[in-house]
């Protein structure tokens, strides 16, 4: 077998609780496929270990679950059977992953929950972030297996009111649409009522 896709690229976007990740989870229990579930999140707090336990729960026993918070684009390299479902949950989270780990590295200082760093600092944070989500959508692309990527409609709400905010929202629209452009297909969930664009 070559490096032909053999595979979908399904992109599933959508607001905070709109019901994204479940209806991502469905396709792949249709799918009936091996299912992997590559989880970006980092349960770094108590919030977030409750959110991350509760996305536990919900999933089938027969999901197997791997943690990539920085380098998924590896799971995709290594997965070589058509006959797998990998989703991908979620893309928002690995993009701020990358923007911060990126911003420690290179001597931003760290104030409690707060990130202090310049604007050339941020965006160059931003665009190495969006050169790996290019690595990324390129190992994906490559892979046979199904894909679904999950990610945030960022763009939607308020301005935020800090530097680091407004670069992570344009990061992440800027990464939606480079995976966007590369997919099969593009739902948008609204109310957990999914539609399709792509």
């Amino acid at each position: 077998m070559g490096n032909e896709k053999q595979g979908q690229l399904i992109l599933i976007t959508g607001g905070v609780r709109s019901g994204k990740s479940s209806f991502a989870e469905k396709l792949a229990q249709e799918s009936k496929k091996r299912v992997i579930y590559l989880a970006t999140a980092r349960a770094e707090d108590q919030e977030m270990r409750r959110r991350v336990l509760a996305h536990q729960d919900r999933r089938p026993h027969y999901f197997e679950t791997l943690e990539e918070p920085l380098e998924p684009h590896l799971v995709f390299k290594n997965e070589l059977d058509s006959k797998t479902f990998i989703l991908l949950d979620c893309l928002t989270l690995l993009v701020s992953n990358r923007i911060l780990a990126d911003l420690e590295q290179h001597g931003a200082d760290r104030n409690g929950e707060d990130i202090l760093a310049g604007e050339d600092l941020l965006e160059a944070a931003a665009e190495r972030a969006l050169d790996y989500v290019s690595v990324l959508a390129d190992s994906v692309l490559k892979c046979p297996a199904e894909v679904a990527v999950v990610t945030n409609e960022v763009g939607m709400g308020l301005v935020p009111s800090y530097p680091l905010g407004r670069v992570f929202r344009d990061c992440s629209g800027r990464a939606n649409q480079l995976l966007a452009d590369a997919a099969d297909q593009v739902w948008l969930v609204v109310c957990g009522i999914p539609r399709r664009f792509k």
